[in-house]
């Protein structure tokens, strides 16, 4: 089963890919984990992207779409995949397309974890972390056992920078209007399964599991 896996920071991608892992047995496969395996193995593209990063480039898609290609023809994903983080554009979706035709690999289903802005702005910003130990809470579905203070060694929880409601709504903001290109593109290819993310993460995957199950 060839898959791809989308939603928006704070939907529980993270959970359900490995969910998706567990039951369909594919790789689970991020951008970052392919570069860095890429990176890692030495490969040409690899010390491509490596130069860029080291830069503080962006990594062209040409190289970027060489990785993936590299990726999914590892014997790992000759029963299937589940990639994540990419593609983030139309014409990496284009290239995507080209890769996995020419592998015989072709996508059968894009998973989208469907949550509400609104709620995923009360996920984001109430996440708390521990400044002595790192552990994570949140205020509403994990809160401590005294607010404001980390159950494990009494450190004091903090907000990061990169969770306060500013930054995250201009982060959804930005994701939002990067992924909707990429969801008419495959709802129009008819492949695009919706899914309510809004709900306990159980039922999310029991969701998934029923759709992919039933050849949607």
């Amino acid at each position: 089963m060839q898959l791809i896996l989308m939603g928006l920071p704070g939907a529980g991608k993270g959970t359900q890919a490995e969910e998706i892992n567990e039951k369909y047995g594919i790789p689970h496969i991020s951008t970052g984990d392919m570069f860095r395996l890429a990176i890692k193995e030495g490969t040409p593209l690899g010390k491509q992207a490596q130069g860029y990063m080291d830069e503080g480039a962006l990594v062209p898609d040409e190289v970027t779409n060489g990785i993936v290609e590299e990726r999914l023809s590892k014997d790992d994903c000759a029963k299937g995949y589940l990639l994540d983080g990419f593609p983030r554009t139309i014409p990496q979706a284009e290239a995507l397309d080209k890769i996995t035709t020419k592998l015989d690999r072709q996508l059968d289903y894009v998973i989208h974890v469907d949550v509400p802005e609104e709620k995923l702005l009360e996920r984001l910003t109430g996440r708390r972390v521990c400044s002595t130990c790192g552990s994570s809470y949140h205020i509403t579905y994990n809160p401590p056992k005294v607010e404001g203070v980390c159950d494990k060694d009494g450190g004091v929880l903090t907000q990061r920078d990169d969770d306060t409601a500013e930054t995250v709504q201009k982060r959804l903001t930005v994701n939002i209007e990067q992924a909707k290109p990429l969801l008419d593109f495959y709802k129009e290819k008819g492949i695009l399964i919706t899914i309510d993310g809004d709900q306990p993460i159980d039922k999310v995957f029991t969701d998934i599991q029923a759709k992919l199950d039933n050849e949607v």
